[in-house]
């Protein structure tokens, strides 16, 4: 049971009734950090702006973001997004196989080339950030990505670690 109190859309007020309302009304569900998030008018804010420019990131994909967020939720223990993204995974078309050697070794994922090799970058940078060397860098930006699209696909990763933190603070991480 969660410790902290956050809002739903039947509760909340304002902008943070339009937030919940519209994400309800796409997904059927308020995921575990948006809801969390509700907590703070400023952080459900700024999650829900989040949520709109990777929804219409021009450079990074619904496939390779969904391979990030569960990448990362998987490496964190992060049970709610695990199974939240698994679900996305696969209904574009990932099976349980390929999402297993994916989480294996991301190098294996069934992404195309410049996309694989974007999210082996974001799991080194999350797992062992010292070892990310300017060869890693290069490597990237000779396949297309630039260094905005590199931090951003990071920082997407590093904050499911950081929803993660927060879900299991306030006992707010659980199973789908």
């Amino acid at each position: 049971m969660a410790i902290i109190k956050t809002q739903t859309p039947e509760t909340a007020q304002g902008e943070a009734k339009e937030i919940l309302d519209t994400v309800q009304g796409m997904l059927k569900t308020i995921p575990a950090p948006l809801e969390l998030a509700s907590a703070s008018p400023w952080m459900l804010r700024n999650a829900w702006d989040s949520v709109k420019h990777f929804s219409q990131h021009p450079n990074l994909g619904f496939g390779l973001l969904s391979s990030i967020r569960y990448l990362a939720a998987v490496h964190a223990g992060f049970a709610f997004c695990t199974g939240f993204n698994k679900n996305f995974l696969q209904l574009q078309g990932m099976t349980e196989e390929e999402i297993e050697n994916m989480a294996a070794d991301p190098s294996k994922s069934p992404l195309e080339d410049k996309d694989r090799a974007l999210l082996t970058f974001v799991m080194k940078a999350l797992k062992t950030p010292d070892s990310v060397r300017e060869e890693d860098m290069d490597a990237l930006r000779e396949l297309g990505w630039d260094d905005g699209d590199i931090l951003e696909a990071t920082a997407h990763g590093a904050n499911m670690l950081s929803s993660s933190i927060l879900l299991k603070t306030f006992k707010m991480d659980v199973t789908c």
